[in-house]
């Protein structure tokens, strides 16, 4: 076993807790408490990234959420999707996870923005690792029947699929402007790199060819 595959030893922290709590304090410093700049220090801005060196902001970004409906939907994904992949992995794995996925999707939603020219965008949300940790629960968790709206049955496996789809429409024909389709679907694809690079499986046969 090469140190890239090395687990960790298994805890279990309630770390998705301790992110969600994060991001609910900053939330919270921006709109409560006059903190107005804050997003301008730690949104992953191209520009500011080119010229002042805010590397630390492909971390920081997924700690800022333009509004409330934005960290809502968010965290309340983070806790029904990342409680139960946190408790299957285990904390620090989870930590790990959560923190390569989410910051390559920055990496790589930078790299689109200054090859296209948008220095001025400023990428925030936890949404691109969200969209990983979503995946990973599909992986986990193959029979597991999520209700859309509280509604319509869906397997999770077909659930992320299908929001993948959908980010990928969106990303292709403009719809939706505002929302970093290309964020989100950057974070599905370094998850499903997580998995065969790390754990040694292929995410297509836990999802639909068991």
């Amino acid at each position: 076993m090469s140190f890239i595959n090395k687990p960790f030893r298994y805890r279990n922290d309630g770390t998705v807790f301790w992110l969600i709590g994060i991001n609910v304090v900053i939330f919270a410093l921006m709109y409560f408490f006059g903190f107005r700049r804050l997003p301008f220090y730690l949104s992953m801005i191209p520009g500011l990234v080119i010229e002042r060196g805010w590397i630390w902001t492909f971390v920081t970004y997924m700690f800022v959420h333009g509004g409330f409906s934005h960290i809502l939907f968010n965290m309340f994904a983070l806790f029904i999707f990342g409680s139960r992949v946190e408790k299957h992995m285990g904390s620090s794995e989870f930590l790990l996870f959560y923190f390569v996925t989410g910051s390559l999707a920055g990496v790589f939603s930078f790299i689109a923005y200054y090859i296209t020219g948008f220095y001025g965008v400023m990428l925030m949300g936890a949404s691109g690792a969200i969209f990983a940790v979503e995946l990973a629960y599909a992986v986990f968790f193959p029979d597991a029947i999520i209700y859309i709206w509280g509604i319509l049955p869906l397997r999770a496996p077909v659930m992320v699929l299908g929001f993948t789809a959908l980010e990928l429409i969106f990303s292709i024909t403009g719809r939706s402007s505002g929302v970093a389709h290309l964020t989100h679907l950057a974070g599905f694809g370094f998850a499903w790199l997580y998995f065969l690079i790390r754990y040694r499986i292929n995410p297509w046969r836990r999802l639909w060819m068991r």
